[in-house]
């Protein structure tokens, strides 16, 4: 099976979205290849002029076309096959490959500047670079392609993203290379976006009306091939759900969809295509092991190479990743900017490679399983471990069965369409403080309230965004429009009442990712928020389900939950670092 045929489609962390038929993609490229499907060579009109205004076109000296040059300019738009071609988007001309670079030079050619020197606002000036990667810009509203985004290197090996918007796609696209050396004259410095930045630079190069870009035949220029922004496991717990910069990881591979890594090892390719996920158990040295998913395109770029690698590949480096909290473990998800590299692909995974072989007691020190799944607690299990003086905010799996959908509270709250937080009124429109934005798009999300018991205790639990979806199959958002498609005569400031779909969970018995917060410790709410609902199995024998615990003050339950406080280390966040999704 060839799984790059496979489309990109949405992923579950919520990011980029590919619609499947509102457009036409343009093809990804790889990360040894920026060959792409060609496109019609009509699309760039030849420009024959030799004294062109700038308002039209992008002037040449006819003293520098060559004869051959001029031969090879074709009527009716076509052009002939050149690598040497500059480009600009009013005026565009072809050369013979044998006279590329010479034949058609731009007449006003800026000084040379280098990313560092790039500000806000309009350049004259020309920069040169190689092109490191480039993948595809999505709206996630709209779920439009909007453009192609760029990761660029100068020769002082300063990384800038850059953006070519949707209606230059097809013109520029097809010139474009990954690893391929560019000059470019006339571009804009826009203002690089506060999220999900690749690079560190403030500014983005923006492909202006009227810039030029053609190949660089200068062979004295040395560039970088490429520079990485490794982040350890501390770095990443940091910066996790904060939807900020997308750092880089380099560590050894530990588990490949639960299992080792070894000679022979075959990956279920079918699997992987149908969930367009790996998800790998990783570690930098002696860090704690964190869980690496690889979504779509990443995903089968790393299936084709561990099984070239005969399934015996240790080392991974990826590029700009996503930390976030799932299940009470802290995970690292590729974005659809990500790239992968194992064992000898770069320098960095070979530098790695070496120390993995010199310290391989060290590496095989931490036991994966503790990252596997949260520590199984009992509501009782719970509630002790919450009295505990040395308890830390963590996750944990509970079996519980639901007996009520708490009334009178509503279910679900209006929260930002981008970041999900609380959606605040403004005298028009709502605003979101996280984002900053004075006028957003609000998204009902689920913030539902079960009560729910198990063999020896009650609970209440609060049902957030995600986790209701996965309890109900039914995204908020849906059920609520579809109320107000029954019932149009309703106000704005209805309050929906709770829908059939949470009602018929009660009675189901139903096991829970569980977080015991800040809130509990501090014995202001002994109400545990729901982060994720695992899907339904088949029942288990009654007598396995948890462990029968005393109540306060018997010695078994205190005994379990000095356990819980040393076993759930795996599964602890440090204060001020995670957020709640509702804000």
């Amino acid at each position: 099976m060839k799984l790059s045929g496979v489309s990109d489609t949405v992923k579950t962390n919520g990011e980029a979205v590919i619609p499947s038929s509102s457009v036409n993609p343009v093809a990804q490229p790889g990360v040894s290849s920026g060959d792409v499907n060609p496109i019609p060579s009509g699309l760039v009109k030849p420009v024959a002029q030799t004294d062109v205004s700038s308002g039209d076109a992008i002037a040449m000296k006819s003293k520098d076309v060559t004869a051959e040059a001029k031969n090879s300019i074709k009527p009716n738009g076509k052009t002939g096959a050149s690598s040497g071609l500059k480009l600009g988007v009013r005026g565009r001309a072809s050369v013979s490959s044998v006279d590329k670079g010479k034949a058609i030079v731009s007449e006003n050619v800026g000084k040379v500047i280098t990313f560092k020197d790039i500000t806000f606002g309009p350049h004259e000036d020309e920069v040169r670079f190689r092109l490191i990667h480039f993948w595809e810009a999505w709206n996630v509203q709209t779920k439009v392609l909007i453009g192609i985004e760029m990761l660029l290197i100068d020769e002082e090996e300063s990384v800038i993203q850059g953006f070519i918007p949707y209606g230059r796609i097809d013109t520029y696209l097809r010139h474009m290379k990954t690893g391929a050396t560019y000059r470019l004259n006339k571009f804009f410095g826009s203002k690089s976006k506060t999220i999900y930045r690749v690079a560190e630079s403030s500014v983005t190069i923006c492909f202006s009306s009227n810039y030029v870009l053609s190949g660089l035949e200068d062979s004295s220029i040395s560039f970088p091939v490429d520079r990485f922004r490794i982040h350890g496991h501390k770095e990443f717990e940091a910066g996790s759900d904060l939807r900020g910069d997308l750092y880089d990881y380099i560590g050894h591979i530990k588990l490949v969809n639960g299992k080792v890594p070894g000679d022979g090892l075959l990956l279920d390719e079918s699997e992987i295509a149908k969930s367009r996920r790996v998800e790998l158990h990783v570690q930098t040295h002696d860090d704690p092991v964190l869980k690496l998913y690889l979504w779509d395109k990443v995903a089968f770029e790393f299936c084709e190479k561990f099984k070239a690698s005969g399934g015996t590949a240790r080392v991974i480096l990826v590029t700009t990743l996503n930390p976030k909290w799932f299940g009470g473990v802290l995970s690292i998800s590729s974005m659809a900017s990500s790239r992968v590299f194992l064992d000898g692909d770069v320098e960095e995974t070979l530098l790695y490679l070496s120390w993995l072989d010199s310290n391989l007691d060290v590496a095989s020190r931490v036991n994966t399983e503790v990252v596997t799944k949260p520590e199984l607690a009992t509501l009782g299990d719970l509630f002790s471990y919450m009295n505990q003086a040395s308890a830390k905010v963590a996750w944990f799996e509970c079996t519980a069965t639901i007996y009520d959908v708490v009334n009178g509270s509503g279910w679900y709250y209006i929260g930002c369409g981008v970041c999900h937080t609380k959606a605040t009124k403004g005298p028009t429109t709502l605003m979101c403080k996280k984002c900053g934005k004075s006028e957003i798009v609000g998204v009902p999300q689920y913030l539902s309230k079960l009560s729910v018991y198990d063999h020896s205790d009650q609970a209440v639990f609060v049902v957030l965004g995600d986790a209701g979806e996965e309890l109900t199959g039914k995204k908020a958002a849906e059920l609520v429009e579809r109320y107000y498609e029954a019932n149009d005569s309703v106000g704005e400031d209805h309050i929906v009442p709770v829908p059939q779909a949470m009602i018929d969970t009660i009675g189901q018995i139903r096991k829970f990712i569980v977080k015991v917060s800040t809130h509990n410790l501090t014995a202001k709410t002994q109400t545990l928020t729901v982060t994720k609902v695992l899907p339904l199995e088949a029942p288990e024998p009654e007598g396995n389900v948890g462990v029968n615990v005393g109540k306060e003050g018997d010695s078994e339950s205190e005994d379990h939950a000095d356990k819980l406080v040393k076993r759930g280390a795996d599964g602890i966040e440090s204060e001020g670092v995670k957020r709640v999704k509702c804000g």
